[in-house]
């Protein structure tokens, strides 16, 4: 793959795509588009330290995103984690909100930490600390956002603050926070570990986050009764929450 302008094109693709066939991937593709425009604004008006450096983390890490996505549109087999996220998009009743975790869950807890240790092996790695982390805060001030979005379109959705008080329940308190946390402690675990080994590690957190993942998809009785509720108040199109989304 090319820049991140090339980035911004497939991104484009996948949301064109998802909106061709009413597909809730394109909740995701839209929010993960927005985040990799303000990276790319990020980047020309010099808000990191390495700018070069974090195009190529940006690249990288888009480039699993969409090879999940393709081999998933393809019928073929991808990450546990992404199939998780993937699947859930071909049912009716996940909320929006679950579908945007559950890609958040997918590549922030997995993908990652792979392009990190990509991006900036060895003794380069801790150098990238910095940019990492307001790669993310551009992240979860954009998931702030479209929350504030929902809730102003969809009220109920504020029910499962209500719920998340009295639950320890996945969804509702899914920490992007922890996430990025994770994410650099699985960089460090992988830049200590080659050939094999490292393929070991990455499946081992893969099928951990893919379980995760059914956390979110399917919570318990309490919470997944208010998940139903604040569904059957989603009254927009696919396209339509796509359009609220981007």
């Amino acid at each position: 793959m090319g820049g991140i302008d090339e980035v911004v094109d497939r991104l484009d693709g996948v949301v064109a795509w998802a909106r061709a066939n009413e597909s809730r991937v394109g909740y995701f593709a839209a929010l993960y588009r927005r985040v990799t425009v303000e990276i790319r604004s990020g980047i020309r008006e010099g808000r990191f330290d390495d700018g070069p450096r974090i195009e190529r983390l940006d690249v990288l890490f888009a480039a699993r995103y969409l090879e999940a996505f393709e081999r998933w549109r393809d019928g073929e087999p991808t990450t546990r984690s992404w199939a998780v996220a993937f699947d859930a998009a071909e049912s009716w009743w996940p909320i929006v909100l679950q579908h945007l975790l559950l890609g958040i869950n997918a590549h922030i807890n997995l993908d990652l930490g792979i392009a990190a240790v990509r991006t900036s092996p060895g003794g380069a790695l801790p150098a990238l600390e910095d940019d990492f982390l307001r790669v993310n805060q551009i992240l979860s001030s954009l998931v702030d956002d479209v929350q504030e979005r929902l809730s102003g379109v969809w009220p109920l959705l504020r029910v499962l603050d209500w719920v998340g008080g009295r639950t320890d329940e996945a969804t509702v308190h899914f920490s992007i926070a922890r996430a990025r946390d994770e994410a650099w402690a699985f960089a460090h675990r992988l830049n200590g570990l080659e050939g094999a080994d490292r393929e070991r590690e990455i499946e081992r957190v893969d099928g951990k986050i893919a379980a995760l993942g059914r956390l979110v998809r399917r919570p318990g009785l309490l919470l997944g009764t208010a998940v139903k509720i604040v569904r059957l108040g989603e009254l927009r199109s696919v396209e339509g929450v796509i359009d609220l989304l981007s």
